[in-house]
């Protein structure tokens, strides 16, 4: 099986599920992922990717993949310093936010 670089190196996620706040909207929440991949993220070291999910009845994960579980907890921890993923944040009803971290075994 060929693997690409990326994910021989990746060690580490964080996957947290949400749903969005009341009044928000999905165009709103892309528009804003797109923005701190853009201003924040691809300026990480180790981090290797970061995406959205959309499943079943209005709930929504956000998964950054790292070279370390490490470096996942630390960049997530940075985003509270960002204005733009601050505003990103704000999009999601914070009650229904489960964030955790992941290492990976295999």
């Amino acid at each position: 099986m060929l693997y690409r670089t990326e994910t021989a190196e990746f060690m580490g996620l964080e996957f947290a599920s949400f749903r969005l706040a009341e009044g928000a909207f999905e165009k709103d929440l892309i528009a804003l992922s797109k923005a701190v991949d853009e201003s924040f993220l691809s300026e990480q070291e180790g981090l290797l990717s970061h995406f959205l999910l959309r499943g079943k009845d209005g709930v929504y994960a956000d998964v950054a993949i790292a070279t370390t579980q490490a470096r996942a907890e630390e960049i997530c921890q940075m985003w509270l310093d960002n204005a733009v993923a601050k505003q990103y944040l704000e999009l999601l009803d914070q009650d229904s936010v489960d964030m955790s971290f992941w290492s990976r075994i295999t």
